[in-house]
C-alpha cells in the first residue's frame, strides 16, 4: 500500500471507472469471426496469477462471475515506463486487490476466452490476504469451509466460495415471486411499526427496549398481523407486508431471533380459499426461481405443484399415536405427554399441550407439502371458530420437510369472542406462561368497528429459501446471521490491531 503511495498510485481512488462488460455477457456474445476484435472495460477482483516473465496470467472475477485476462509486458507499457509490468503489476498487486481492465477480447490456443489487456487501473487495495484453496496430494487447504468463520465473515465467504452468491440471489427472486403473484391480485403492500406497545399476534417471547422520551417500555415486533387486520377494518381490499420480526428465544438450524415473514390479509375470503391461493403461489415461485416444481433438501425431493394434501389435526395426532385429543382434558393430555416421554412445562394449557404432542409426534412426518387442518380452539385464539365443529377453529398450517412453512386462518372477527380468547391467554400468563398475548385494547375497538370475513397467512421467508435452495440450515439463507460475540484476542482487548504483523 504504502509503496504503491510512493509511486504516485492512490490505493483507494474515489473517481468514477466505466464498465463496458460484465463476465458472463462477455463469454455468451463471444464471437471468434468478430472482426475487429471486441474492445471492453471491466472491473474486478484478481483471483489468480501466473507471473511469466515478460508475460502474464491472471483471473478477474466481477459480481457476474470470473475471466481469464493476459497481460504482455510490451503491450500494457508500450514506451519507457516498463516499471509498471515489472514492479506494479508483478510486485505491488495482490490477489484480492480491485482493478479495471482495458482491452480486447479473444480466444486462446487452449481454447480460453480471454482478455487481452492493454491498460490496467488500479481500484482498490486487500490489506488482507484472501483464503485460496490450495491442493497437494488430492487435497484441499485453505479452504474457507468453516461454517462460524463463514457466516462471521460473510463478505469473504461470497467471493471464494461458489454458489453461495446464488442461494441469495435466489432469495431475491423468491421475494419477487411473490411480489409479482400478490399484486397481480391486486393487493397492496404496507408498512406497520417495527416498535410496538404491546407485542400481539403470535405467542412468542419478545425483546423488550425503552423508549427514553416517552418513558415507556417498547417491544420489537413478534408479529404484524394485528396492524394488518386493523387495515381490513379500514378498507383495503387486500394487504400485505414483509416483515422482518424478532423473537427472544432460542437458535437451532431453523431458528433465528430475527426472521422474515410475509403475512397477508384478504377480506370476504375463508382458510379454505387461502389454501388454495397458497398452493398456487408456492407452485409459481418455484418456478420463477428454479425453473421446476421440485426442490432436493438433502436426500429428499420436495415436490410444490399444486393441489395439496389435507390433515385434520386430530386426525394426523390419532394416526401416529392412536390417541384421540378430541374432548380430551388438560390433565389427560398431560398423563398422555408424560406416558410418552414429551417433556412439558406446568404452566402449559390445553393449547400447548396438544402442540407439543403434534410437534413431537406428527410434524416431521409431513415432508411433501401438506395442510394440517382444524386446529382445536384452544391453540389458536386469533382464529375463528369451525362453522362445523365449535370446539375447532378454521386454521390450516402448511408443513414440508418436517417444518412448518406457513399459518392461516379464517380471521376471527367477533370483538367478544376475541375479547374472552384474550382473557384465556392471560390466565395462561398468570399461570408462568412467557408466550401467551397482552390483550389488546386497541385492537378489539377495531373490530368492534366491524370487520368483514377475512382470510390471513403468514409464510416463513427464510425457511422457504431454505427449501428453494436445498439448505439445511437458516444461517445458510441469513446474509448475517445472529452469532455469539467474537472472542476478543490479548491485542483487541489492548486497543492494538491483531493481525498489524499479518498486515
Amino acid at each position: 500500500m504504502e509503496a504503491l503511495r510512493e509511486r504516485g498510485i492512490d490505493p483507494f481512488p474515489a473517481a468514477e471507472y466505466e464498465v463496458t462488460g460484465h463476465t458472463d455477457e462477455i463469454r455468451e456474445n463471444f464471437s471468434d469471426d468478430l472482426t475487429p476484435p471486441r474492445e471492453v472495460r471491466v472491473a474486478g477482483r484478481i483471483m489468480s496469477r501466473r507471473i511469466m516473465g515478460k508475460a502474464s496470467f491472471m483471473e478477474l472475477q466481477d459480481a457476474r462471475g470470473r475471466i481469464q485476462v493476459y497481460v504482455s509486458r510490451d503491450e500494457l507499457c508500450p514506451g519507457e515506463d516498463k516499471d509498471f509490468y515489472n514492479v506494479v503489476f508483478k510486485k505491488l498487486m495482490d490477489i484480492g486487490d480491485f482493478i479495471g481492465v482495458e482491452g480486447f477480447v479473444f480466444r486462446t490456443q487452449m481454447g480460453e476466452i480471454t482478455i487481452h489487456a492493454r491498460k490496467i487501473t488500479f481500484l482498490g487495495k486487500s490489506l488482507r490476504p484472501l483464503p485460496v484453496v490450495k491442493m497437494k496430494d488430492g487435497k484441499a487447504y485453505d479452504a474457507f469451509t468453516d461454517p462460524e468463520m463463514r457466516y462471521r465473515r460473510r463478505y469473504v465467504d461470497l467471493v471464494v466460495n461458489k454458489g453461495v452468491k446464488e442461494i441469495f440471489e435466489k432469495r431475491t427472486r423468491m421475494f419477487n415471486s411473490m411480489r409479482e403473484y400478490f399484486n397481480g391480485h391486486g393487493y397492496l403492500e404496507v408498512d406497520t411499526p417495527v416498535l410496538q406497545s404491546i407485542p400481539g399476534g403470535a405467542a412468542a417471547r419478545p425483546f423488550i427496549t425503552h423508549h427514553n422520551a416517552l418513558d415507556i417500555p417498547l417491544y420489537l415486533r413478534i408479529a404484524n398481523e394485528l396492524y394488518l387486520k386493523r387495515l381490513i377494518v379500514g378498507g383495503f381490499d387486500g394487504v400485505y407486508e414483509f416483515s422482518r420480526n424478532f423473537r427472544n428465544e432460542g437458535m437451532d438450524r431453523t431458528h433465528n431471533p430475527e426472521f422474515t415473514c410475509m403475512e397477508i390479509y384478504v377480506p370476504y375470503k375463508d382458510y379454505n380459499w387461502m389454501m388454495a391461493f397458497t398452493e398456487k403461489m408456492l407452485e409459481k415461485i418455484a418456478l420463477d426461481v428454479n425453473g421446476t416444481t421440485k426442490v432436493t433438501v438433502g436426500d429428499r425431493e420436495i415436490d410444490f405443484k399444486a393441489p395439496y394434501k389435507r390433515v385434520t389435526m386430530t386426525q394426523a395426532i390419532l394416526d401416529a399415536t392412536g390417541f384421540d385429543i378430541t374432548g380430551k382434558s388438560e390433565d389427560e393430555l398431560r398423563a398422555f405427554c408424560k406416558e410418552n416421554g414429551i417433556e412439558v412445562e406446568p404452566s402449559m394449557g390445553k393449547g400447548k399441550l396438544i402442540d407439543e404432542i403434534f410437534g413431537e409426534k406428527c410434524e416431521g412426518s409431513f415432508i411433501q407439502p401438506t395442510f394440517i387442518i382444524d386446529y382445536p380452539i384452544e391453540m389458536s385464539p386469533l382464529t375463528k371458530r369451525h362453522r362445523d365443529n365449535p370446539e375447532l377453529t378454521e386454521r390450516f398450517e402448511l408443513m414440508v420437510n418436517g417444518k412448518e412453512l406457513a399459518n392461516a386462518y379464517s380471521e376471527l372477527n367477533d370483538p367478544i369472542d376475541q375479547y374472552e380468547r384474550f382473557v384465556e391467554q392471560m390466565r395462561l400468563a398468570d399461570k408462568g406462561d412467557d408466550e401467551a398475548m397482552i390483550i389488546d385494547a386497541d385492537f378489539i375497538r377495531a373490530l368492534e368497528y366491524g370487520m368483514p370475513p377475512t382470510s390471513g397467512m403468514g409464510i416463513g421467508m427464510d425457511r422457504l429459501a431454505m427449501l428453494l435452495t436445498g439448505q439445511s440450515t437458516i444461517q445458510e439463507v441469513l446474509l448475517f446471521p445472529q452469532m455469539r460475540p467474537e472472542k476478543k484476542s490479548s491485542k483487541e482487548e489492548e486497543g492494538e490491531n491483531p493481525d498489524s504483523e499479518e498486515v
